[in-house]
């Protein structure tokens, strides 16, 4: 089993789902896309982040992100649970969730780690690009449920400098200013980027976000 590195394609894989047969590269398309694991079907802190998952969806759809989600139990246990998820999240599923009872997208991506627990997914986060590049991996433990604020955060980040020649200072939400690329001199900086350029050091120069 390899492990996924950042840069890396991420694996292709067809399998079966809430939503049916799904092959990642098909439903992903020329999209973002975000896959996200949950350590099994009725536990407490997955029926929290699906509900919450679910209430962002409009959020990811502005960004171009399919989401997909992965639990090892199968699609009737998928079925069965989600009406436990729209009720107490007052919300309604909207996207797949992946059945992987043989463990084989677990396994492809590495999600279950054994000194966690053998059989159980940790909380894995996949960001993966239109090229199907892996472009971000969180992992949490169990016990932990993920914020889904910080997920669009960085899908921002990751939008934003893919296509500029920026990076995301700390705690940088979307429209604040932004760090002029090191691989950049200033006097190009100055010229590439109209609204202006703050030399703070001759390495750090920042600049507003160029998509407003």
């Amino acid at each position: 089993m390899a492990t996924i590195r950042l840069g890396d394609k991420a694996p292709d894989f067809t399998a079966d789902s809430s939503m049916g047969s799904i092959n990642l590269y098909d439903y992903l398309g020329d999209g973002w896309g975000i896959l996200f694991s949950h350590p099994a079907d009725f536990t407490p802190v997955c029926t929290t982040e699906l509900g919450t998952a679910a209430k962002f969806k409009d959020e990811f759809d502005k960004r171009n992100v399919k989401m997909l989600a992965l639990s090892v139990d199968g699609a009737a246990s998928h079925a069965e649970w989600i009406k436990d998820i729209n009720e107490v999240q007052q919300t309604t599923v909207n996207f797949p969730i992946i059945a992987d009872e043989d463990k084989k997208v677990s396994d492809l991506y590495d999600m279950i780690h054994p000194n966690a627990d053998n059989n159980l997914t940790v909380r894995s986060v996949f960001i993966i690009a239109p090229d199907k590049t892996v472009k971000l991996i969180l992992t949490y433990p169990a016990s932990t449920g993920r914020n889904f604020y910080e997920l669009l955060r960085v899908i921002d980040s990751l939008q934003l400098t893919a296509y500029h020649k920026v990076a995301t200072p700390a705690n940088w939400e979307n429209g604040q200013d932004v760090v002029v690329s090191p691989a950049i001199s200033t006097s190009e900086a100055k010229e590439m980027f109209d609204k202006g350029v703050d030399e703070i050091k001759p390495y750090l120069r920042m600049t507003p976000d160029p998509t407003l």
